[in-house]
């Protein structure tokens, strides 16, 4: 009679359960293990105290998520506010109007550009202090007032004089944004405004025919000011990102921040398809009876008869873009240009 295999194949069986329960175990330990050192992996990258920062002088160790800031840069106001980053001192004087950091008491003002009192920032004794724009000339002089801050230089240039404006605009602003969320800790962030930023930029380019011309003014007290082509902080780079073309060429044009002293004839002689405004006055709080940009473009009878006025071609900036540069102010613009350019 057969003996039963029955005995030995159950042994097996068991034996061969076994070895798989070891190696689920095995494997279970092994991606534990990996997650483990992901873990921790990421928990040293979140440990990092500091960060290295190139701008306009060289590299720059700054700590990340300083816990007393200054700002003075009047291209990182609104993204700074926006994530929530507090200071400690700010010049208020030329800030927008409805700036939280203006509204904030536990906000020093330093006063504007013509005549600060760095000895705010001294007594703020701050880890970081954000230079730029309308202060880039007061970078040494802070130096040597807080010794032991960071001290980071975001200004770039953008006037024709400084070479490729327009690459040197739209590279500038994205640069800004990507240092400033590396030191707070918004790297997602950073990339989203700056993905933002390019969309945004290839939408107002797409819109725009390549042949319409185009005058870019600029509107303080009362009076019309023309901004020349790759002259001045606003309009100027734009004809070199967007391929413009001008209405009108002055010799000798500057980048003066009330645009240059040209009659409105001569504007409305070169009969504009299409008229982009800056009001200088609407974004200066201390500004009193300025007269509205609209008001005085409206009200100007050499231009009515001009293209832009007649199909009512006509953009303004933001009202705060003379004292909020930032990325934001100019997403918000180009989304304005696209619109209108594509209608």
């Amino acid at each position: 009679m057969r003996k039963s295999i029955l005995p030995k194949l159950t042994v097996f069986a068991a034996v061969f359960a076994l070895a798989l329960t070891g190696c689920s175990s095995n494997s279970k330990t092994s991606a534990e293990t990996s997650a483990q050192a992901s873990e921790s992996a990421e928990t040293t990258e979140a440990k990092a105290t500091t960060v290295e920062i190139t701008d306009i002088h060289g590299t720059v160790t700054v700590p990340v998520n300083p816990k007393t800031v200054v700002a003075l840069d009047n291209r990182t106001f609104e993204t700074l506010s926006d994530w929530g980053i507090k200071l400690v001192a700010a010049p208020k004087g030329v800030m927008p109007a409805d700036s939280k950091y203006v509204a904030d008491g536990e906000v020093q003002d330093i006063g504007d550009h013509k005549e600060p009192n760095l000895e705010i920032i001294a007594a703020a004794n701050p880890d970081l202090v954000i230079v730029g724009q309308r202060f880039a000339s007061y970078y040494e002089e802070i130096k040597k007032l807080v010794p032991n801050a960071a001290i980071i230089d975001l200004n770039f240039e953008v006037s024709k004089e400084a070479g490729a404006s327009g690459d040197s605009f739209v590279n500038g602003l994205k640069d800004t944004t990507i240092t400033l969320g590396k030191i707070f800790d918004k790297n997602a962030e950073a990339e989203k405004l700056t993905s933002d930023f390019d969309k945004a930029i290839e939408k107002a380019k797409s819109a725009y025919n390549g042949t319409d011309k185009i005058m870019t003014v600029v509107v303080s007290g009362g009076d019309i000011g023309f901004s020349a082509p790759l002259s001045g902080r606003v309009w100027g780079p734009m004809y070199e990102v967007f391929g413009w073309k001008s209405a009108l060429e002055v010799d000798g044009a500057s980048s003066d921040h009330k645009g240059d002293d040209i009659s409105v004839e001569a504007i409305a002689q070169s009969n504009p398809d299409w008229i982009f405004v800056m009001d200088r006055d609407a974004a200066i709080s201390s500004t009193k009876d300025a007269v509205p940009a609209q008001d005085v473009i409206n009200n100007s009878p050499a231009l009515q008869n001009t293209t832009a006025i007649s199909k009512g071609q006509i953009v303004y900036a933001p009202n705060d873009t003379y004292t909020n540069e930032s990325i934001q102010t100019y997403l918000e613009l180009f989304d304005n240009l696209a619109t209108s350019l594509s209608k």
